[in-house]
């Protein structure tokens, strides 16, 4: 399996094991986007609780440039850590939602 694909794959396995932790609840929804031709890939929880409006992104992720970028952890997941585990080298994970400037400090990838 090449790069893209591995990576496409991981992406998809973890989201898909995360949204089966979610909570049973009739009235949120766990959503998986997977935008394989765009490389977007997100886990969203969507509904309502009692009178308010749930819309919320747990996970966000793209590949870009042969890399992934995680673009939004609502967790307390170290997902970085996860991603290595399943093979996937530091140097091809961004840390996307830190700023450019603060990316080079970090063990990852700066873009």
């Amino acid at each position: 399996m090449d790069k893209l694909n591995h990576y496409r794959k991981c992406l998809q396995d973890l989201l898909t094991r995360y949204a089966s932790y979610s909570k049973d609840d009739p009235d949120i929804e766990t959503q998986l986007i997977f935008d394989t031709e765009r490389d977007h890939y997100l886990m969203l929880r969507t509904g309502w609780d009692k009178k308010h409006r749930v819309h919320y992104c747990t996970f966000h992720f793209d590949i870009k440039d042969g890399k992934i970028w995680l673009q939004q952890n609502n967790t307390d997941v170290e997902i970085g850590e996860e991603l290595e585990e399943m093979g996937i080298p530091k140097h091809d994970i961004v840390i996307g939602f830190h700023p450019p400037y603060l990316r080079q400090h970090t063990e990852y990838a700066a873009s």
